[in-house]
């Protein structure tokens, strides 16, 4: 019988059914629980860091047992030190809650952008690429990172794949489209998207976050260029190709359409129904979306010409792998979250105590700085929450006499989130597609210090630099 971390991690949850849980779902005593709670996580991470660079052949055909062996390492103890019942509610609330939507929009845009199919002469050099660049910035806060993402990161790989030096291309790719462009609307990232349910007007990011978006977007499209034409100088010239640019599968633009739609109508309509499932509860408009965002992607599957993803060389091998170790990490992540959540009272007490300035002010600086430090590493979504909690959770306070809180904390989530693979899911998928396409993208420790010597100069930046409304600086 073959050994399957996945079948011995069903098992030991099905074993909870039957008994209500010791706790709420998302109430571990996280005050009780100290740093040991977050091996597993670390582990995880450290695995997903090291795996393609020591082990390539090992972690390419069995990193779903080994992330699905790390959950089990979370649940196990949890089961043991809090009862079966309290872990099997924390992993249905997480994989319910918190995962379930996550990965079904991921799929949807995935899906739906995997079937345009753009040709002709795209990019390839310094002028074209800062366009492309450019462009993907702009539409990320239209069509979501992931969107936008997944549109983008195939014609720009084809127009450069004749180049020696195309890494960077992909590196500025996932800061840029797959990450800071996302920070002018709720759709365009998922902590502004968390902001939104709690309150926060639409058009906020747009209104209090566009100079420093701008200010990050320009600097960095100015490097880039800097950096790609000075290696294109080292370089042999392609022969250029005169091909006129197309879109193909337009009938995925409507479908782009609808998912904004059904998420925005998630977020509106409100019939006060709501189901509950072992201590989680589930409203209805959450799971009448995510039935139509399944739908729609289906209909793309159906709607769109197989030939147009087969020129698109699109596979299902980069959405797998990224809903395999992000369910990992929502479950790894379980007890992290609960030591967060009990602020000073908990392990994490020295962190939070450092954004408040002396005479009781928030400090924004410091909410900036550890909302996108752990937001690099944990799922920026709920660091995003935890951090709005932290700063009072009311939404007509934080975005009104508390915006440059507010601020600091949505710029930290959303910027910060570019600086691992791990950070925002759509750097998984585009490293993921480029690394299959045969681009030799750096290590996870590789990427980091990329991300160090671009990102955190222009952090510290925009970290000096006051605009007002919002001065980060105080």
């Amino acid at each position: 019988m073959k050994f399957r971390p996945t079948a011995i991690l069903t098992i030991a949850i099905a074993s909870a059914l039957g008994a209500p849980p010791a706790f709420a779902a998302n109430e571990l005593p996280g005050a009780a629980m100290g740093w040991t709670w977050a091996l597993p996580f670390a582990g995880l991470l450290l695995s997903i860091a090291t795996g393609p660079l020591l082990f390539q052949r090992i972690w390419h055909h069995h990193y779903g047992k080994i992330a699905a062996g790390w959950a089990l390492l979370t649940l196990a103890p949890l089961a043991i030190a809090f009862g079966a019942s309290t872990a099997f509610a924390g992993f249905v609330h997480a994989m319910l809650a918190e995962y379930l939507s996550f990965i079904i929009l991921l799929f949807a845009l995935y899906t739906v952008a995997g079937g345009l199919l753009v040709t002709g002469s795209l990019g390839g050099r310094p002028g074209g690429n800062t366009s492309v660049l450019a462009f993907g910035t702009l539409i990320a806060s239209l069509v979501g990172t992931t969107g936008a993402a997944m549109i983008l990161v195939r014609p720009l790989i084809r127009a450069n794949a004749a180049r020696r030096y195309n890494v960077h291309v992909m590196v500025f790719f996932i800061f840029l489209v797959a990450n800071i462009g996302g920070a002018l609307s709720p759709l365009g990232d998922p902590p502004l998207f968390v902001g939104f349910l709690r309150g926060i007007d639409f058009f906020w990011p747009l209104a209090n976050l566009w100079q420093q978006t701008v200010i990050a977007a320009v600097l960095l499209l100015a490097l880039f260029y800097a950096v790609d034409a000075y290696l294109a100088r080292r370089e042999t010239p392609a022969p250029r190709e005169n091909a006129p640019i197309r879109v193909h599968g337009l009938v995925n633009l409507p479908l782009l359409a609808a998912i904004i739609a059904a998420i925005l109508a998630s977020a509106v309509w409100k019939p006060g129904i709501a189901v509950t499932v072992y201590g989680t509860t589930l409203e209805v408009q959450n799971l009448a979306r995510d039935v139509a965002l399944v739908a729609i992607a289906l209909l793309s599957v159906w709607l769109t010409p197989d030939e147009h993803r087969a020129a698109n060389d699109f596979t299902w091998e980069p959405i797998r792998e990224v809903a395999k170790l992000f369910a990992a990490i929502f479950v790894c992540i379980i007890p992290v979250l609960a030591m967060l959540n009990a602020g000073r009272d908990g392990v994490f007490a020295p962190l939070l105590g450092a954004v408040t300035t002396t005479d009781g002010r928030p400090h924004e600086a410091a909410y900036f700085w550890l909302t996108g430090s752990l937001s690099a590493f944990l799922d920026n979504a709920p660091t995003y929450l935890v951090f709005f909690q932290l700063a009072g959770g009311d939404a007509h306070a934080l975005a009104g006499p508390l915006a440059g809180t507010l601020a600091a904390i949505s710029l930290g989530a959303v910027f910060m989130g570019a600086m691992t693979y791990i950070g925002n899911a759509p750097n998984l998928m585009v490293y993921a597609i480029a690394s299959e396409r045969g681009i030799r993208m750096p290590s996870f420790f590789g990427y980091l210090g990329w991300a160090a010597v671009v990102l955190i100069p222009l952090f510290i930046i925009l970290t000096l630099l006051p605009i007002p409304p919002i001065l980060i600086l105080s």
